[in-house]
């Protein structure tokens, strides 16, 4: 199959690394090839985080610019630094939750109003679905849950290549059993809101 490339932006501590295995690993268990790109930036909380994957027939794993089937955004500034990375085809799942990053707090450049950034976004993009993932994460249990509220947003976007329920697994043998079943109500929450906004 034509790979399904996925770029995924955010910041530190968001668990965006731990998304990305999620979704590997898931993938492979649908005897689906899959490439991951290096993760850029910063991993500590804050950083700039950004990896991309690539599921199905790839040997590459860097997305060129404009070939993003899915813009999974934790970030809202981040969706929009990666506006190049997007085409008219594309699908933007982006949280509406903002972390003001340290040299935005530090600039004279404020940062942009959030419709701003919708707009902008779905001026390039298919659709574009925000969501508030951090106000879904605190209702299911906890604020760590974000990334699998994106998580299960992602799973709703039309035309991701691996199996819902292959996802839950994989997320069953990377999560902690204690937290398994906050995160499986957060990413369960994720997946219904995306789905009642395609």
């Amino acid at each position: 199959m034509n790979p399904y490339n996925i770029y995924i932006s955010g910041v530190g501590g968001q668990g965006i690394i731990k998304t990305s295995v999620i979704m590997g690993e898931a993938a492979m268990k649908s005897d689906l090839s899959v490439v991951v790109g290096e993760i850029h930036g910063m991993s500590q909380r804050g950083g700039v985080v950004s990896t991309q994957m690539k599921i199905g027939d790839s040997h590459s794993p860097i997305i060129e610019e404009g070939k993003a089937d899915l813009l999974l955004a934790f970030e809202p500034l981040e969706a929009l630094r990666a506006v190049n990375m997007i085409n008219e085809d594309s699908y933007v799942v982006t949280n509406t939750s903002s972390i003001y990053p340290f040299n935005i707090r530090q600039s004279e450049h404020p940062y942009p109003e959030l419709s701003a950034i919708l707009d902008e976004l779905g001026s390039h993009a298919k659709r574009v679905i925000a969501l508030d993932a951090d106000g879904i994460a605190k209702e299911a249990g906890h604020i760590l849950a974000v990334n699998m509220v994106m998580l299960g947003a992602a799973v709703a976007v039309p035309g991701f290549p691996v199996d819902k329920q292959i996802i839950i697994e994989s997320m069953q043998n990377n999560l902690p059993e204690k937290s398994i079943s906050v995160n499986l109500k957060a990413f369960e929450e994720g997946c219904s809101v995306c789905s009642s906004n395609i």
